[in-house]
């Protein structure tokens, strides 16, 4: 059972924090559910971060969301707290209205573990031209009608589409005007199509580089454009097969500060023995040796988790405070959540104690250690 810390002033034991950026020396106070002081003197092990925040992720801890109850979304939660995740969207792959429907319907609107931030569309708007692992015979040019039976289904706070698609300028509009995150993803847009969707209100990026026209010397595309627009953010799946090394180089040389890691994981992630047959929604998907494929052999999704994408933002040449950034206030960020990936007095207190190698060792939400 969760142990609360109860409204009196409680010390959480560490030795730094890392706040706005910097890493703090001294210990953390939590009063009433939110930080109340950093930088206090004392002695601790381990340093305190704000906790993870997954804006992509399918499943987890052998859960599918695409056909969870409230039930499976508990399960989920605590596997994610595990790896230090208090926070998250889950993520729905292209399928027929109906379906998504019911998904939608599913999603809870309180913590299950983490806290729930709403749910991401990825779908099914989408370019039929960049599909990658969503079902073809699923796949929509942006219709008002059936936009509204799915934001009227459930708490959508986030959606991917193709710019490019006849209608996804209305489309846009009503997200814009809903404050739904509007991201480009799983499209063949062009810089030019790429660059009028962020002119209009566009402020994210699924999954960069994949399930998108490829970065060339003169048409540079939804990629190219994103790369160079101040003000728009990006996720990349850094599990080693997602993005060779050296793109992930150019990725973070170019928008360092505007990264957004995501898992993209599937329900196989977060169970210890993960290779085998699972599902992705309705899509049947094998894992062996850790790398997830359909049955046409094309990426579609990973058994990734926060903790190891951090690392590999490291290995890719970023410093530990901007890595963990990446995976907590430029998400928070991207998601308009100020509730969210902060640790300054003030904030709740959704705190990971990581040691070692970007080990999870503590978790607490809320002020409540899990």
């Amino acid at each position: 059972m969760p142990t609360p810390l109860h409204t009196e002033r409680v010390r959480i034991g560490v030795e730094a924090a890392l706040v706005d950026g910097v890493l703090v020396r001294g210990d953390v106070a939590v009063e009433d559910g939110r930080i109340s002081a950093v930088g206090l003197a004392g002695t601790g092990r381990g340093f305190a971060v704000p906790g993870f925040v997954d804006l992509h992720v399918h499943g987890f801890g052998g859960v599918d969301f695409a056909t969870a109850d409230a039930a499976g979304y508990r399960r989920a939660g605590e596997a994610l707290l595990a790896t230090g995740v208090t926070a998250f969207k889950p993520t729905f792959v292209t399928a027929p209205v109906d379906e998504l429907v019911a998904s939608l319907r599913e999603v809870p609107r309180d913590p299950v573990g983490p806290r729930v931030l709403g749910c991401h569309l990825e779908g099914p708007f989408i370019s039929p031209a960049r599909l990658g692992m969503h079902r073809a015979d699923a796949q929509l040019d942006p219709d008002p009608a059936q936009l509204a039976r799915l934001l009227e289904a459930g708490p959508v706070s986030h959606m991917t589409f193709a710019p490019e698609l006849s209608g996804a300028g209305e489309l846009l509009a009503t997200l814009t005007a809903r404050g739904i995150v509007a991201a480009c993803g799983h499209s063949d847009a062009d810089a030019v199509e790429a660059n009028a969707a962020f002119d209009l209100g566009a402020t994210h990026v699924t999954h960069l580089f994949n399930a998108m026209r490829p970065l060339q010397q003169r048409a540079p595309g939804l990629a190219g454009a994103a790369l160079v627009r101040d003000d728009v953010t990006v996720e990349l799946i850094l599990d080693g097969n997602h993005l060779a090394d050296e793109t992930v180089r150019l990725a973070w040389r170019a928008a360092a500060g505007r990264i957004v890691l995501v898992t993209d994981a599937i329900a196989a992630a977060g169970v210890g023995d993960h290779d085998g047959r699972w599902h992705l929604g309705a899509v049947d998907v094998e894992v062996r040796d850790g790398v997830v494929r359909g049955s046409d052999g094309v990426l579609a999704g990973s058994v990734l988790t926060i903790p190891a994408a951090i690392r590999n933002l490291m290995d890719a040449g970023a410093g530990l405070e901007a890595a963990v950034a990446a995976a907590t206030s430029v998400p928070a960020r991207a998601a308009r959540r100020e509730d969210v990936g902060s640790l300054r007095p003030g904030s709740p207190a959704d705190v990971v104690v990581l040691e070692g190698d970007v080990e999870v060792s503590r978790v607490l939400v809320g002020g409540v250690e899990r």
